[in-house]
């Protein structure tokens, strides 16, 4: 029998430590939202007052052809003002997409137990997590989602660790999805005036990760979000929505865009996959391009899911801004930092926009 969810310890208890996740406590019969997610005012997302982003996709099938320049030159404006873009032709199989999106369903809808044995504490494996929220024992008010993490070292210790409903088909994302990775990063570098040796690109997306994030319908989504405000702290992400949308970025600067401090809907475009821009390529380009400062809104009426493939540089990897940047800029807005140290302040902390890159300002 589930708990009252009035309680806020047997709440956390239920959802968090025993595993069952927001799903387990929706799945009870929940008609209001509890007050453990209920978000200060400042942090819900009025739907009715965001633009949705309205730049049609960018074709990734033009790079290297003709158009080349052109298309580079969208990518580059992108990354400098929003930090997001959305893609086709991006070499990402179309029926694999339809197939990830199942898989996630199919995945969350199995019983809590099966899913639990991945929690952190009791993972068989230090490569997989389940959980929900992002930092549950931090947060003033939880997340209204569920996820699964599946960190990738090589195909061998994937295909024995990665749970087995979910793990070929992660597997074949990350696979196609890396080639777009290396040719989005080669764009950016170059517009740097770096000429990107593959070893040098090897090293920004040496740690990969799939997650799959479940956000199940929510009696009040005006109450609620999905995900909070943040960056995300590395490479480039690439996000695979389903048709429901919920994805809004906040706008840094005036740009044709939008208006600074503006939020838009990034809606979901059928084959599309959602690239952006990373806290490390923030710091590396010196501030010239921008990490997104995005979040996620619940829906009452379907679940919804999204699948992003995370690259970062190895834990150990010194991080600074590219000294032919510094060089141009005249000083360097980030001091050299380890991955590891600014790894551990981000996920010691509740999501609060893009404030974990203060850890890196000069």
């Amino acid at each position: 029998m589930a708990p009252s969810f009035d309680d806020g310890n047997s709440l956390f208890n239920f959802v968090v430590r025993d595993g069952n996740g927001v799903k387990g406590m929706v799945d009870s019969g929940l008609s209001t939202v509890p007050q453990a997610y209920m978000q200060p005012p400042i942090e819900r997302i009025d739907k009715d007052r965001a633009r949705k982003h309205g730049q049609p996709p960018i074709d990734l099938s033009k790079l290297g052809g003709p158009e080349h320049e052109e298309v580079a030159k969208q990518i580059v404006r992108a990354s400098e003002s929003l930090g997001f873009f959305q893609v086709v032709n991006h070499g990402v199989p179309v029926d694999l997409l339809e197939s990830l999106k199942d898989t996630a369903h199919d995945f969350f809808s199995l019983p809590a137990e099966k899913k639990a044995v991945y929690r952190a504490d009791v993972s068989p494996t230090p490569l997989v997590k389940y959980g929900t929220s992002f930092v549950p024992q931090k947060e003033k008010a939880l997340e209204w989602k569920d996820y699964i993490s599946m960190q990738y070292t090589n195909d061998a210790e994937a295909l024995q660790n990665w749970p087995e409903e979910i793990r070929d088909v992660s597997l074949e994302y990350l696979r196609t999805s890396m080639s777009m990775v290396r040719n989005l990063l080669q764009v950016l570098l170059e517009n740097l005036g770096v000429k990107p040796e593959d070893s040098m690109i090897d090293v920004l997306v040496d740690k990969k990760m799939v997650n799959m994030n479940y956000y199940p319908t929510c009696p009040n989504p005006d109450f609620t979000v999905g995900v909070g405000r943040h960056s995300d702290m590395g490479t480039l992400t690439i996000l695979l929505q389903d048709g429901i949308g919920g994805l809004y970025v906040k706008i840094e600067e005036d740009s044709e865009f939008g208006k600074k401090g503006e939020w838009v809907e990034i809606p979901p475009v059928p084959s599309a996959l959602v690239i952006n821009v990373g806290d490390m390529i923030q710091v590396l380009s010196n501030g010239k391009y921008k990490s997104a400062e995005h979040r996620v809104r619940t829906t009452s009426t379907k679940s919804r899911v999204s699948i992003p493939v995370f690259t970062m540089p190895n834990a150990t990897a010194k991080i600074a801004p590219l000294p032919e940047v510094v060089e141009k800029d005249g000083n360097a807005l980030y001091k050299e930092f380890i991955l590891a140290d600014y790894m551990k302040n981000f996920f010691s902390n509740a999501h609060d926009g893009k404030k974990s890159l203060d850890f890196a300002k000069n």
